[in-house]
């Protein structure tokens, strides 16, 4: 397909699910199918003359057999995410192969229980469990539905954050019935539940004074199984709601919403009815800015430049930095951190066990770690790159920014860290060719920043390496 053809399709500029499709009728086939914050300019990126360092050779060959491009709308990112899912899993498509042969990403499983959980599961945990093998403490038939795969761990993390702030739900608590049961059978409680809190967040009711409410109660992330304040049918009717979002049926779901709270205040149970108002608000206004960043910081590198930044992604300011250890040449590896305006986030922090043959050269090991971070699409660009070293680390780093994004497309401002012979920083430098009116700027701007980075990337890497050390010798 060209793209002369793609601007005739007239994309919108919304979230929603995109399709490369082969062929029509009985003969179509769909190659892939991905997520997008804005349709028009996720698709547009695809015909980029960078296509094939920035996508690899698999992509741009499935971008050029595709005969046309179909998409759906969606309201929200969080729908996008799970609509992508859901089709991955219905069509298969050959182009997809990270979600559907990759058995390291996320499915979401709704357990079969009289209160059931909502979980995650590896991929191949979940085989595990469909062949009849035992994983995390379940059978096959301890699940009654599954939804997946989800091919970014992080916006399925922040998705089901999201869901579950609209309709609360059970993932580990024990229900008050079971303690009622056993206490019933054995003469005792036998409570599995974290132990309350002395001083709880607000007044908790509670039927009864043996069940312990678990600490998502306190902050409204349980709807009460464990301290037996909601029965089973009206649990299970949350559940229900659960599934019919994640199979996509938003208009189903606040069709059946509004049913009920009609029914609700027709039985004068008004805080149901209250309840049931708060989740058809809450469906018609996500606001799943956290996942939009998610989402959205994977084309920073564009919109830096000024091709239609979004507020919210250009005030989120990532800074990662890079560092290597070993041992005359042993054990090689190499970190990644990310500080996000000034601060650690330590949850986007990566370590590498360089595979190569590097002999102990710092460089090689460094240019293989800029080249398998950079094979992640899924996980979002920085704004600033820092590695430690001088001239020798930047420029490999510049090589592997210019091999990712191809040579007509404005790297991102490359930054290094000299240190003296007490491995203290000394020196901040730019790239040779960047002005260095351009550098000091940058330099004066985020120098704590840079500082911290480098910093903890180098902490990072000597305590990987250490760990990788002990457990050979062991």
């Amino acid at each position: 397909m060209k793209s002369q053809e793609v601007t005739q399709l007239k994309l919108p500029d919304t979230p929603g699910v995109y399709f490369f499709v082969k062929g029509i009728g009985t003969g179509r086939e769909v190659l892939y199918i991905g997520k997008a914050t804005s349709l028009a300019d996720r698709v547009k990126s695809y015909f980029s003359a960078d296509v094939l360092a920035a996508r690899g050779e698999h992509i741009a060959r499935m971008v050029a057999e595709a005969d046309t491009i179909e998409w759906e709308q969606t309201d929200s990112v969080l729908e996008a995410l799970l609509r992508e899912a859901a089709l991955i899993k219905k069509y298969q498509p050959h182009g997809n192969v990270i979600g559907k042969d990759d058995k390291s990403f996320n499915h979401v499983v709704i357990t079969d229980e009289p209160f059931p959980r909502i979980l995650t599961l590896r991929g191949k945990d979940l085989a595990e469990v469909l062949a009849g093998r035992m994983a995390h403490k379940l059978t096959r038939r301890d699940i009654k539905w599954t939804f997946g795969p989800f091919t970014s761990g992080s916006s399925l993390k922040e998705a089901l954050k999201l869901v579950r702030k609209i309709f609360p739900f059970r993932d580990q608590c024990v229900p008050c019935e079971e303690h009622t049961d056993r206490r019933s059978q054995k003469g005792k409680l036998l409570s599995r539940a974290p132990r309350q809190p002395t001083v709880p967040s607000y007044p908790l009711p509670v039927t009864d004074p043996s069940c312990t409410p678990c600490f998502n109660v306190q902050i409204g992330l349980c709807p009460g199984v464990c301290s037996g304040v909601i029965n089973r049918k009206d649990y299970n009717r949350i559940v229900q709601h659960i599934k019919l979002f994640f199979d996509g049926k938003k208009k189903t779901l606040l069709g059946e919403l509004e049913r009920d709270m009609k029914v609700f205040a027709r039985q004068q149970e008004f805080e149901k009815a209250a309840e049931v108002r708060r989740e058809l608000h809450a469906l018609r206004h996500i606001q799943d800015i956290a996942l939009l960043k998610r989402t959205t910081e994977a084309d920073t590198v564009r919109t830096e430049h000024g091709q239609g930044a979004e507020p919210a992604v250009r005030r989120a300011y990532r800074i990662e930095a890079y560092d290597v250890a070993h041992l005359g040449g042993e054990e090689t590896v190499g970190v990644m951190v990310a500080i996000v305006n000034g601060e650690r986030e330590t949850t986007e922090y990566r370590q590498f066990r360089v595979r190569g043959n590097t002999r102990g050269s710092d460089i090689d090991a460094l240019r293989e770690v800029l080249e398998r971070r950079f094979a992640h699409d899924e996980w979002p660009l920085p704004q600033l790159i820092v590695v430690d070293g001088g001239e020798a680390q930047i420029g490999t780093a510049e090589r592997a920014l210019r091999a990712h994004f191809g040579p007509d497309v404005p790297p991102i401002p490359l930054i290094g860290v000299v240190k003296d012979a007490r491995h203290r920083p000394r020196e901040i430098r730019g790239l040779k060719n960047t002005p260095a009116q351009t550098t000091r700027a940058l330099i004066a701007k985020h120098e704590r920043a840079i500082l911290l980075a480098n910093s903890e990337a180098h902490r990072f890497a000597i305590n990987f390496h250490r760990k990788r050390r002990r457990k050979n010798i062991v």
